[in-house]
């Protein structure tokens, strides 16, 4: 949704209290000269004397003219321009001059949108998007350009699309900072003309539909479990490649081999197992013999364990 910005600045003013009391106060001494006189005078010269006292308070008050420290005012003469004025309090000829515009210096802030513009990968994308902006030269941004509020939000939206639609929707959801850079020097370009510097413009939500949404949930999915399976290929292939090593290591030490092997055989037996069966090959190969049952190893391992060992330490 395009937000329109209302020209608040444009002919009409807040009231002031002081062109106010000062109307009042102008016509107050004509009233109170006609009461206190009206036994002297004629009805006539009352009623010139109030009409008198009325137009000059009413010219008096419309040339008081009081600007806010924010704004400037851009004065014309009979329809020319004659300067600014302000902030604070200042005259004006009545009918003669008049204010044109009020202008606001504050930093302003316009919120503009861009809706089901397509990507160059042609998705339909809604982006929205704020505008942070300065009136720099008041006399070009009223002079110039009509209604600068209002055409500083249509040239965001332009922009808005046309950086869009050079853009890839991979690109819009990862290097925001990049269209944010672009856009304000695409902005600030085009309102240059017009007296107004652009500070910044922030992407603030990319939506797109919910269909590509679920497919890009997918596709993530399954990029990590392919990521998942690769490492643990990895993982298997430096697992084989240790166990190889340690195997070249057993071939040329049996006896490294057999303190192995019953090594292996004891951690299997601690752990609240009373009866393994394994081949009677691998009791060769620890030269114990063959035997169908090892409840015998599980009582002897430690005392056979502790006997390999001083001669591992002395072939060593």
């Amino acid at each position: 949704m395009f937000i329109k910005s209302k020209r608040k600045d444009l002919k009409m003013r807040k009231l002031n209290i002081i062109p106010t009391l000062s109307f009042f106060i102008l016509i107050s001494p004509g009233i109170w000269y006609s009461a206190v006189n009206s036994d002297e005078i004629s009805s006539k010269i009352i009623f010139l004397i109030i009409l008198i006292s009325v137009v000059i308070a009413i010219l008096f008050s419309a040339s008081i003219k009081i600007a806010d420290q924010w704004d400037r005012a851009v004065v014309l003469r009979l329809g020319k321009y004659i300067g600014l004025r302000g902030p604070g309090l200042f005259f004006i000829i009545p009918i003669v001059e008049s204010v044109a515009y009020w202008v606001d210096l504050r930093v302003i802030t316009t919120s503009f949108s861009a809706e089901k513009t397509l990507t160059k990968d042609t998705v339909p994308v809604d982006v929205e998007a704020v505008l942070f902006w300065k009136v720099i030269d008041p006399v070009k941004a009223s002079l110039e350009v009509e209604d600068y509020r209002q055409a500083i939000s249509w040239a965001s939206q332009t922009a808005l699309r046309e950086v869009i639609g050079k853009s890839l929707l991979s690109d819009m959801l990862e290097g925001r900072q990049k269209i944010d850079n672009e856009l304000q020097g695409i902005i600030d370009h085009r309102t240059e003309q017009w007296g107004i510097n652009v500070f910044s413009v922030e992407i603030k939500d990319v939506l797109i539909p919910d269909g590509l949404q679920n497919a890009m949930s997918m596709q993530a999915q399954a990029e990590r479990e392919r990521q998942a399976r690769v490492i643990l290929g990895e993982s298997e292939f430096q697992i084989a490649k240790s166990f190889e090593s340690a195997a070249k290591t057993y071939q040329n030490n049996e006896t490294a081999l057999h303190l192995r092997a019953m090594n292996m055989l004891y951690e299997g037996l601690k752990e609240k197992s009373t009866f393994v069966i394994v081949p009677a090959s691998v009791l060769d190969t620890m030269a114990l013999g063959k035997s169908s049952g090892l409840s015998s190893i599980s009582e002897n391992i430690k005392t056979i364990l502790e006997e390999l060992k001083p001669k591992i330490k002395k072939e060593e």
